[in-house]
């Protein structure tokens, strides 16, 4: 008799540990579920899934929201406000998991937008600096190098040390000229997390403000723009988030929409007046100058649903304790780890000897799906390595099958 997923977590609170899951036979592996979420990833029946910080599989509820979407196209029988209402309910949903508020959303194309539009509203003078560390997403720096070209801004980039970039190395670099420090909240290369608070305090010491690129964060588990104090956030939503491209939130603090003004204007950023004659609105749906992405908020508004129905600190709580289980089999091993241990994150990278493409091919043939690199990122010779993100939908025997293939990334 098939349970119930209430009847599951019953029987399994009794807390089956993650060497016990991993030593099922893998045709009983569904059952190693203690999200009760595999059924609904189509893919998990097909290979090791183990790269949502490259992209993050769609749950069925996702897929059942873009194809009824698509259907209703087909005859349609889609009316712009219902459009529009869905785009409001997404602002909604997204607010309410990043602790916000409704007025402080907007919706964007991505989350390289979502930092142009805050750095290009900051006006920026010669002699401001901005203040980075070296595991952005590369889209920071070739931001911030166009404002040193074209308006004297000097950048200044804190250097990691194993994998970390603590508070203390962007202390000796922010100072009175500093407009702003920007960061990536999770970082794409090793899923280190930064200290938000910390770093808002220090910025807001020094009159600058903190952008983040939260692409890697929101929907990992719980963020909360509050407590963290950000001014500016950003994220994607084809990643953990778990639906499709082409939308991307965006969160500016309330006391800074006015600060932060629209590099674009259309006709869904105002309300018309009659007479050629238009009320710009003042909350965050000022950046939204025209339509938008509509399918794909359909679908980001089923995956918001589906990740709040679970809840982000269960996904968390899951999602670590597979990667603690996957760094003490690869250190067991002989790795060496990219990750620095301790960070709260469901990211973890390893370095390998191998060449990239060699590593590459084996884990393909094994069915395993991470991000292998090269090591060009790193800028300190580190070399190359894999990235290994965990999502609410694996288990235990995924990282048995993980660290299995790595065995064979060794020689």
């Amino acid at each position: 008799m098939e349970l119930t997923r209430r009847q599951f977590f019953q029987e399994t609170s009794g807390g089956v540990t993650l060497a016990a899951l991993a030593m099922l036979p893998i045709g009983q592996e569904q059952a190693a579920d203690p999200l009760g979420v595999r059924k609904d990833f189509a893919a998990t029946s097909e290979y090791t899934c183990l790269n949502t910080a490259h992209m993050g599989l769609l749950p069925r509820p996702v897929v059942d929201a873009g194809r009824a979407w698509l259907d209703a196209r087909a005859r349609n029988a889609v009316e712009l406000d219902d459009m529009l209402a869905k785009t409001d309910e997404v602002r909604s949903r997204f607010a309410r998991l990043i602790k916000a508020a409704d007025e402080e959303i907007g919706l964007l194309f991505s989350t390289t937008e979502g930092e142009n539009l805050v750095v290009d509203a900051l006006d920026f003078k010669s002699g401001d600096n901005i203040v980075i560390d070296d595991l952005v997403f590369p889209s920071t720096p070739v931001i911030d190098r166009r404002l040193e070209e074209t308006k004297g801004v000097e950048l200044r980039i804190a250097r990691h040390r194993d994998g970390a970039v603590q508070v203390e190395d962007f202390e000796r670099l922010v100072d009175t000229k500093t407009r702003l420090v920007s960061v990536a909240w999770v970082s794409n290369l090793n899923g280190f997390r930064h200290d938000m608070r910390r770093l808002a305090d220090l910025a807001h010491t020094h009159g600058a403000y903190l952008y983040a690129d939260a692409v890697q964060a929101v929907g990992m588990g719980p963020v909360d723009v509050r407590e963290a104090d950000v001014d500016f956030l950003c994220s994607g939503s084809y990643k953990w988030l778990l639906a499709g491209f082409g939308i991307a939130p965006f969160f500016v603090r309330q006391e800074l929409l006015d600060r932060i003004r629209p590099d674009r204007a259309g006709w869904h950023v105002a309300k018309y007046l009659g007479n050629y004659r238009y009320e710009p609105y003042r909350d965050g749906r000022k950046y939204m100058f025209s339509c938008l992405a509509f399918g794909e908020a359909y679908q980001l508004a089923a995956a918001l649903a589906y990740l709040e129905q679970i809840g982000l600190a269960r996904i968390e709580q899951h999602t670590l304790a597979l990667t603690q289980q996957l760094r003490k089999g690869l250190v067991e091993r002989g790795f060496r780890i990219f990750t620095p241990d301790g960070t709260r994150s469901s990211i973890l990278s390893f370095f390998i000897k191998r060449p990239p493409a060699d590593a590459a091919k084996l884990l393909e043939a094994a069915r395993v799906k991470v991000s292998v690199e090269n090591g060009d990122r790193t800028d300190d010779g580190s070399g190359s390595y894999v990235r290994v993100s965990l999502s609410l939908f694996n288990n235990a025997g995924d990282i048995q099958r993980m660290l299995d293939v790595s065995d064979r990334l060794r020689v």
